[in-house]
């Protein structure tokens, strides 16, 4: 995972150090398991701390070095602007997807939450839960 960076001094908060709630969060996106998947909310609530959009941020500044696919919607749509990327990491990782009509909007599938969504249970822990 990434390294927190320290100033000349020594002491934390050096540029391109990374806020401690950045840390967590892609420590809980680097715990989820291939071919499932956490909302926004969900890693929120794994953490006890922050929400959906506080998430979103950190997945949206932080999130290249972790598996970002892996950390959605609620709703199963893919990623705006990154939806190629993603559905080719799902297909990889036999992520559960729903197939769209032929009148949605690209006809890009859906991920099929009610079977992809990981709730850190299973054996399987995310990291960074206490």
């Amino acid at each position: 995972m990434s390294e927190v960076s320290l100033a000349d001094d020594g002491s934390p908060g050096a540029p391109g150090a990374l806020p401690e709630y950045a840390e967590r969060v892609l420590e809980v996106a680097e715990g989820i398991p291939a071919g499932r998947v956490m909302t926004y909310g969900d890693v929120a609530e794994w953490l006890e701390e922050g929400g959906p959009r506080q998430v979103g941020r950190v997945m949206a500044l932080y999130g290249g070095a972790v598996p970002w696919w892996r950390v959605v919607r609620a709703d199963g749509v893919l990623l705006p602007g990154h939806e190629l990327r993603a559905l080719a990491h799902y297909r990889s990782e036999g992520t559960p997807l729903r197939q769209t009509g032929r009148t949605a909007e690209g006809h890009l599938p859906r991920l099929d939450m009610r079977r992809a969504r990981w709730d850190g249970d299973g054996g399987e822990r995310a990291q960074g839960h206490t």
